[in-house]
């Protein structure tokens, strides 16, 4: 009973943020028709007011702001979506373009992590699916286990990236486009509570990939122990 119990736990703690954050964005994605515009509209719009020197478009990827191109990119979905979830989203793209205009020092440090990460993540991948090879070829257990613990560190570097975004998502959120939403009167006030939490699934993916992430690397700690 106590094991099933422990499941249930390990359970909830890894995958119930991706759950609810999942849940939040469909519940708030139906169609507005009184809404004044569509995210990517709204997008736009305050790209303009602001007069960021960013560019807008949609993508395949996953919403997101590039501060390398300074480019905001939304899904087709909430580009042309008229949604609560659609509108939230855009803010809060935008508000990462608000960081990167105000030379934010997290999303800088973020941004520098992300592509140390990217590199680490290859590279230990590299390293675990040739350390056995290593091993076998040297005679020696132990060194096969150095190298692929070097290579898990590297793959759980993505956790560190991740955890360090969490800042960066909550201002882009609440400190950036919560109050843009709120001084352009964009959405009634009966919709920021719902919008409030579309803004705070939007952060919270940060938490559910470095759950994820923090599960990959057990994997591996449990590969490399057999």
């Amino acid at each position: 009973m106590l094991y099933i119990i422990l499941i249930v736990l390990f359970m909830l703690i890894f995958f119930a943020p991706q759950w609810w954050v999942k849940y939040v964005m469909k519940r708030y994605s139906k169609t507005i028709r009184a809404l004044p515009g569509t995210g990517g509209e709204l997008a736009q719009h305050l790209i303009d007011q602001y007069q960021l020197p960013v560019t807008l478009e949609t993508t395949e990827q996953g919403d997101h702001y590039d501060p390398e191109s300074k480019t905001v990119r939304l899904s087709p979905e909430y580009f042309n979506g008229k949604s609560l979830t659609a509108i939230a989203i855009a803010a809060h793209e935008v508000g990462h373009a608000v960081q990167d205009f105000r030379k934010d020092d997290l999303l800088i440090l973020r941004g520098r992590m992300v592509t140390t990460a990217q590199s680490f993540e290859k590279m230990g991948a590299g390293v675990i699916f040739i350390a056995p090879l290593l091993s076998a070829f040297t005679h020696s257990p132990h060194l096969g286990l150095f190298v692929a613990l070097i290579g898990l560190l590297s793959i759980a570097s993505s956790v560190v990236v991740h955890l360090i975004s969490l800042p960066v998502e909550f201002d882009a959120s609440f400190n950036k486009a919560l109050p843009l939403l709120e001084e352009g009167h964009y959405v009634t006030k009966r919709d920021l509570i719902p919008i409030r939490q579309v803004l705070l699934a939007a952060a919270l993916t940060y938490v559910a990939a470095a759950l994820a992430g923090l599960l990959n690397v057990w994997r591996w700690i449990a590969l490399l122990r057999r």
